[in-house]
C-alpha cells in the first residue's frame, strides 16, 4: 500500500449464513467489500465481477410484450326519485 495507509477494517454481515459450514453470523467482509470469509471454517471467496441478469417481472419486462387492457365505456344513470316504482306505469 502506498504510504502507511492501513486497509479499512472488515465487518461482519448480520444474518448471513456461510455456504460451506452453514453457521450464521460468522461471515466477515473486507473493508473494501471485495472479499468475504467465514471465521469458523475459513471459507472465503471474492465478489463476482459481473452482475447477474435482473429477474424478469411484470414491471421490468419489455414494453413490446406488455398487454394493454382495452378500456370499457361506463354509463352512469341517475334514476332519481321513483326508484322503487320501476316497471309501474301510469294509468
Amino acid at each position: 500500500m502506498p504510504g502507511n495507509q492501513t486497509p479499512p477494517p472488515g465487518r461482519f454481515i448480520a444474518g448471513a449464513v456461510c455456504p460451506r459450514c452453514g453457521v450464521m453470523d460468522r461471515l466477515m467482509v473486507s473493508g473494501d467489500g471485495a472479499l468475504r470469509r467465514c471465521v469458523d471454517c475459513g471459507f472465503g471467496d471474492e465478489r463476482p465481477v459481473e452482475t447477474p441478469a435482473p429477474v424478469a417481472t411484470r414491471v421490468s419486462r419489455a414494453a413490446a410484450r406488455r398487454v394493454e387492457t382495452p378500456a370499457d365505456v361506463v354509463r352512469l344513470i341517475d334514476i332519481g326519485e321513483g326508484a322503487g316504482e320501476v316497471g309501474k306505469g301510469e294509468d
